[in-house]
């Protein structure tokens, strides 16, 4: 596998560890002690805090934000525009206005999930304290205030489940109500069979 590949206007602090084939286009920024596994994409200007976990073959395009606290795990699409966050208080400055408040980590800071293979579409906004599933997709816009289960389709202001997807990216069935009993189903496209029970969506072998 080939050496990370750097332009040379991209910014890496300290401690930033970027697996092999990653490649880190123009104008990042990645601050300290982050690390990205193999494979990566980081498209321009992409802002990447200090101390994220990015796993093995993660696209993250241009003009994404993302924060301290923040965990993607391998095989997820972060589309462009996104905008993650880890604070659910947050001021500029103490109560009295005569200080500026730190930007390390305290207890308002809250972590974020993006499980495998998950997408995110192009400008969305992504809130903290909660888990985006594995294989889920989010629509483009959305912006996500709580966790997203597996496999599950979600889109709106906020985003809300509108059915589910399979691995491949394809669209399953739409949710107009939960399933009364188990409902096995297969993906036209690349023949994955599925369980629904309610609005949870199992992988079956």
């Amino acid at each position: 596998m080939s050496a990370p590949r750097v332009h040379p206007t991209a910014i890496l602090e300290p401690g930033v560890t970027l697996g092999a084939g990653t490649s880190v286009w123009d104008n990042v920024h990645i601050r300290r002690d982050t690390v990205l596994g193999d494979e990566c994409i980081v498209g321009e200007k992409t802002h990447i805090a200090y101390g994220v976990r990015v796993g093995h073959r993660v696209k993250i395009n241009s003009f994404v934000y993302i924060c301290t606290a923040v965990t993607i795990e391998d095989g997820v699409m972060v589309s462009a525009g996104t905008i993650f966050t880890n604070d659910r208080f947050p001021r500029a400055t103490t109560p009295d206005l005569k200080q500026l408040r730190t930007s390390d980590p305290d207890e308002h800071t809250l972590p974020t999930l993006v499980r495998e293979g998950a997408t995110i579409g192009a400008g969305c906004v992504i809130g903290n304290d909660l888990t985006i599933g594995r294989f889920a997709m989010v629509g483009m816009g959305s912006v996500v205030t709580k966790s997203v289960p597996d496999f599950h389709l979600v889109m709106g202001h906020p985003a809300r489940t509108a059915g589910a997807v399979c691995r491949c990216g394809r669209l399953l069935a739409r949710f107009n109500e939960p399933a009364v009993d188990p409902w096995d189903f297969t993906c036209d496209d690349c023949g994955q069979r599925y369980r629904l029970t309610g609005f949870a969506v199992e992988e079956l072998a």
